[in-house]
Order: structure tokens, then sequence, then C-alpha cells
């Protein structure tokens, strides 16, 4: 099954342009498919870093100096 697609135009550092078009060559891929896969993988990471941070909000908040105290008292520090 074929995704639609949409032609965007963005701009690579030199660098970074032959790196993944080496990449895309040893790896038998488009630029367009690292590009994809790139840009999905940075949204699943910011999706479970938002994920965390809701599961996170009612958890009770500490002060620095507490958390340090409580790190020393562990002997953590």
């Amino acid at each position: 099954m074929k995704t639609s697609t949409t032609r965007a135009t963005i701009y690579l550092d030199s660098e970074l342009h032959h790196a993944v078009r080496l990449k895309a060559a040893s790896s038998c891929r488009s630029i367009s498919e690292l590009v994809n896969e790139a840009v999905r993988e940075s949204l699943r990471e910011d999706q479970e870093d938002l994920a965390a941070v809701e599961l996170r909000a009612a958890e009770p908040t500490i002060t620095n100096e507490a958390f340090l105290k409580k790190l020393e008292a562990d002997g953590t520090l």
C-alpha cells in the first residue's frame, strides 16, 4: 500500500547532505525515505516525552535542596 506524499523543500548543511547521500546509497534507500524515518522518530520521541510528563504531572513537587538531602540520606551522594 503506497501512502500519499507531499513534495517539500528542505535545506541541509552541505556535510549533512553528503552524509545522507552516502547512507542512502549504501542502504539502497532514498534520501526521502531516510528523512521521513528521522522525522517520524523525532516526533515519536516528542510524543513519548509528552506522555511521560503527563503521567508525572500529578506527582508532588520537591525543592532542589530537599532532593539533595534525600540523595545524601540514601547514600547516593
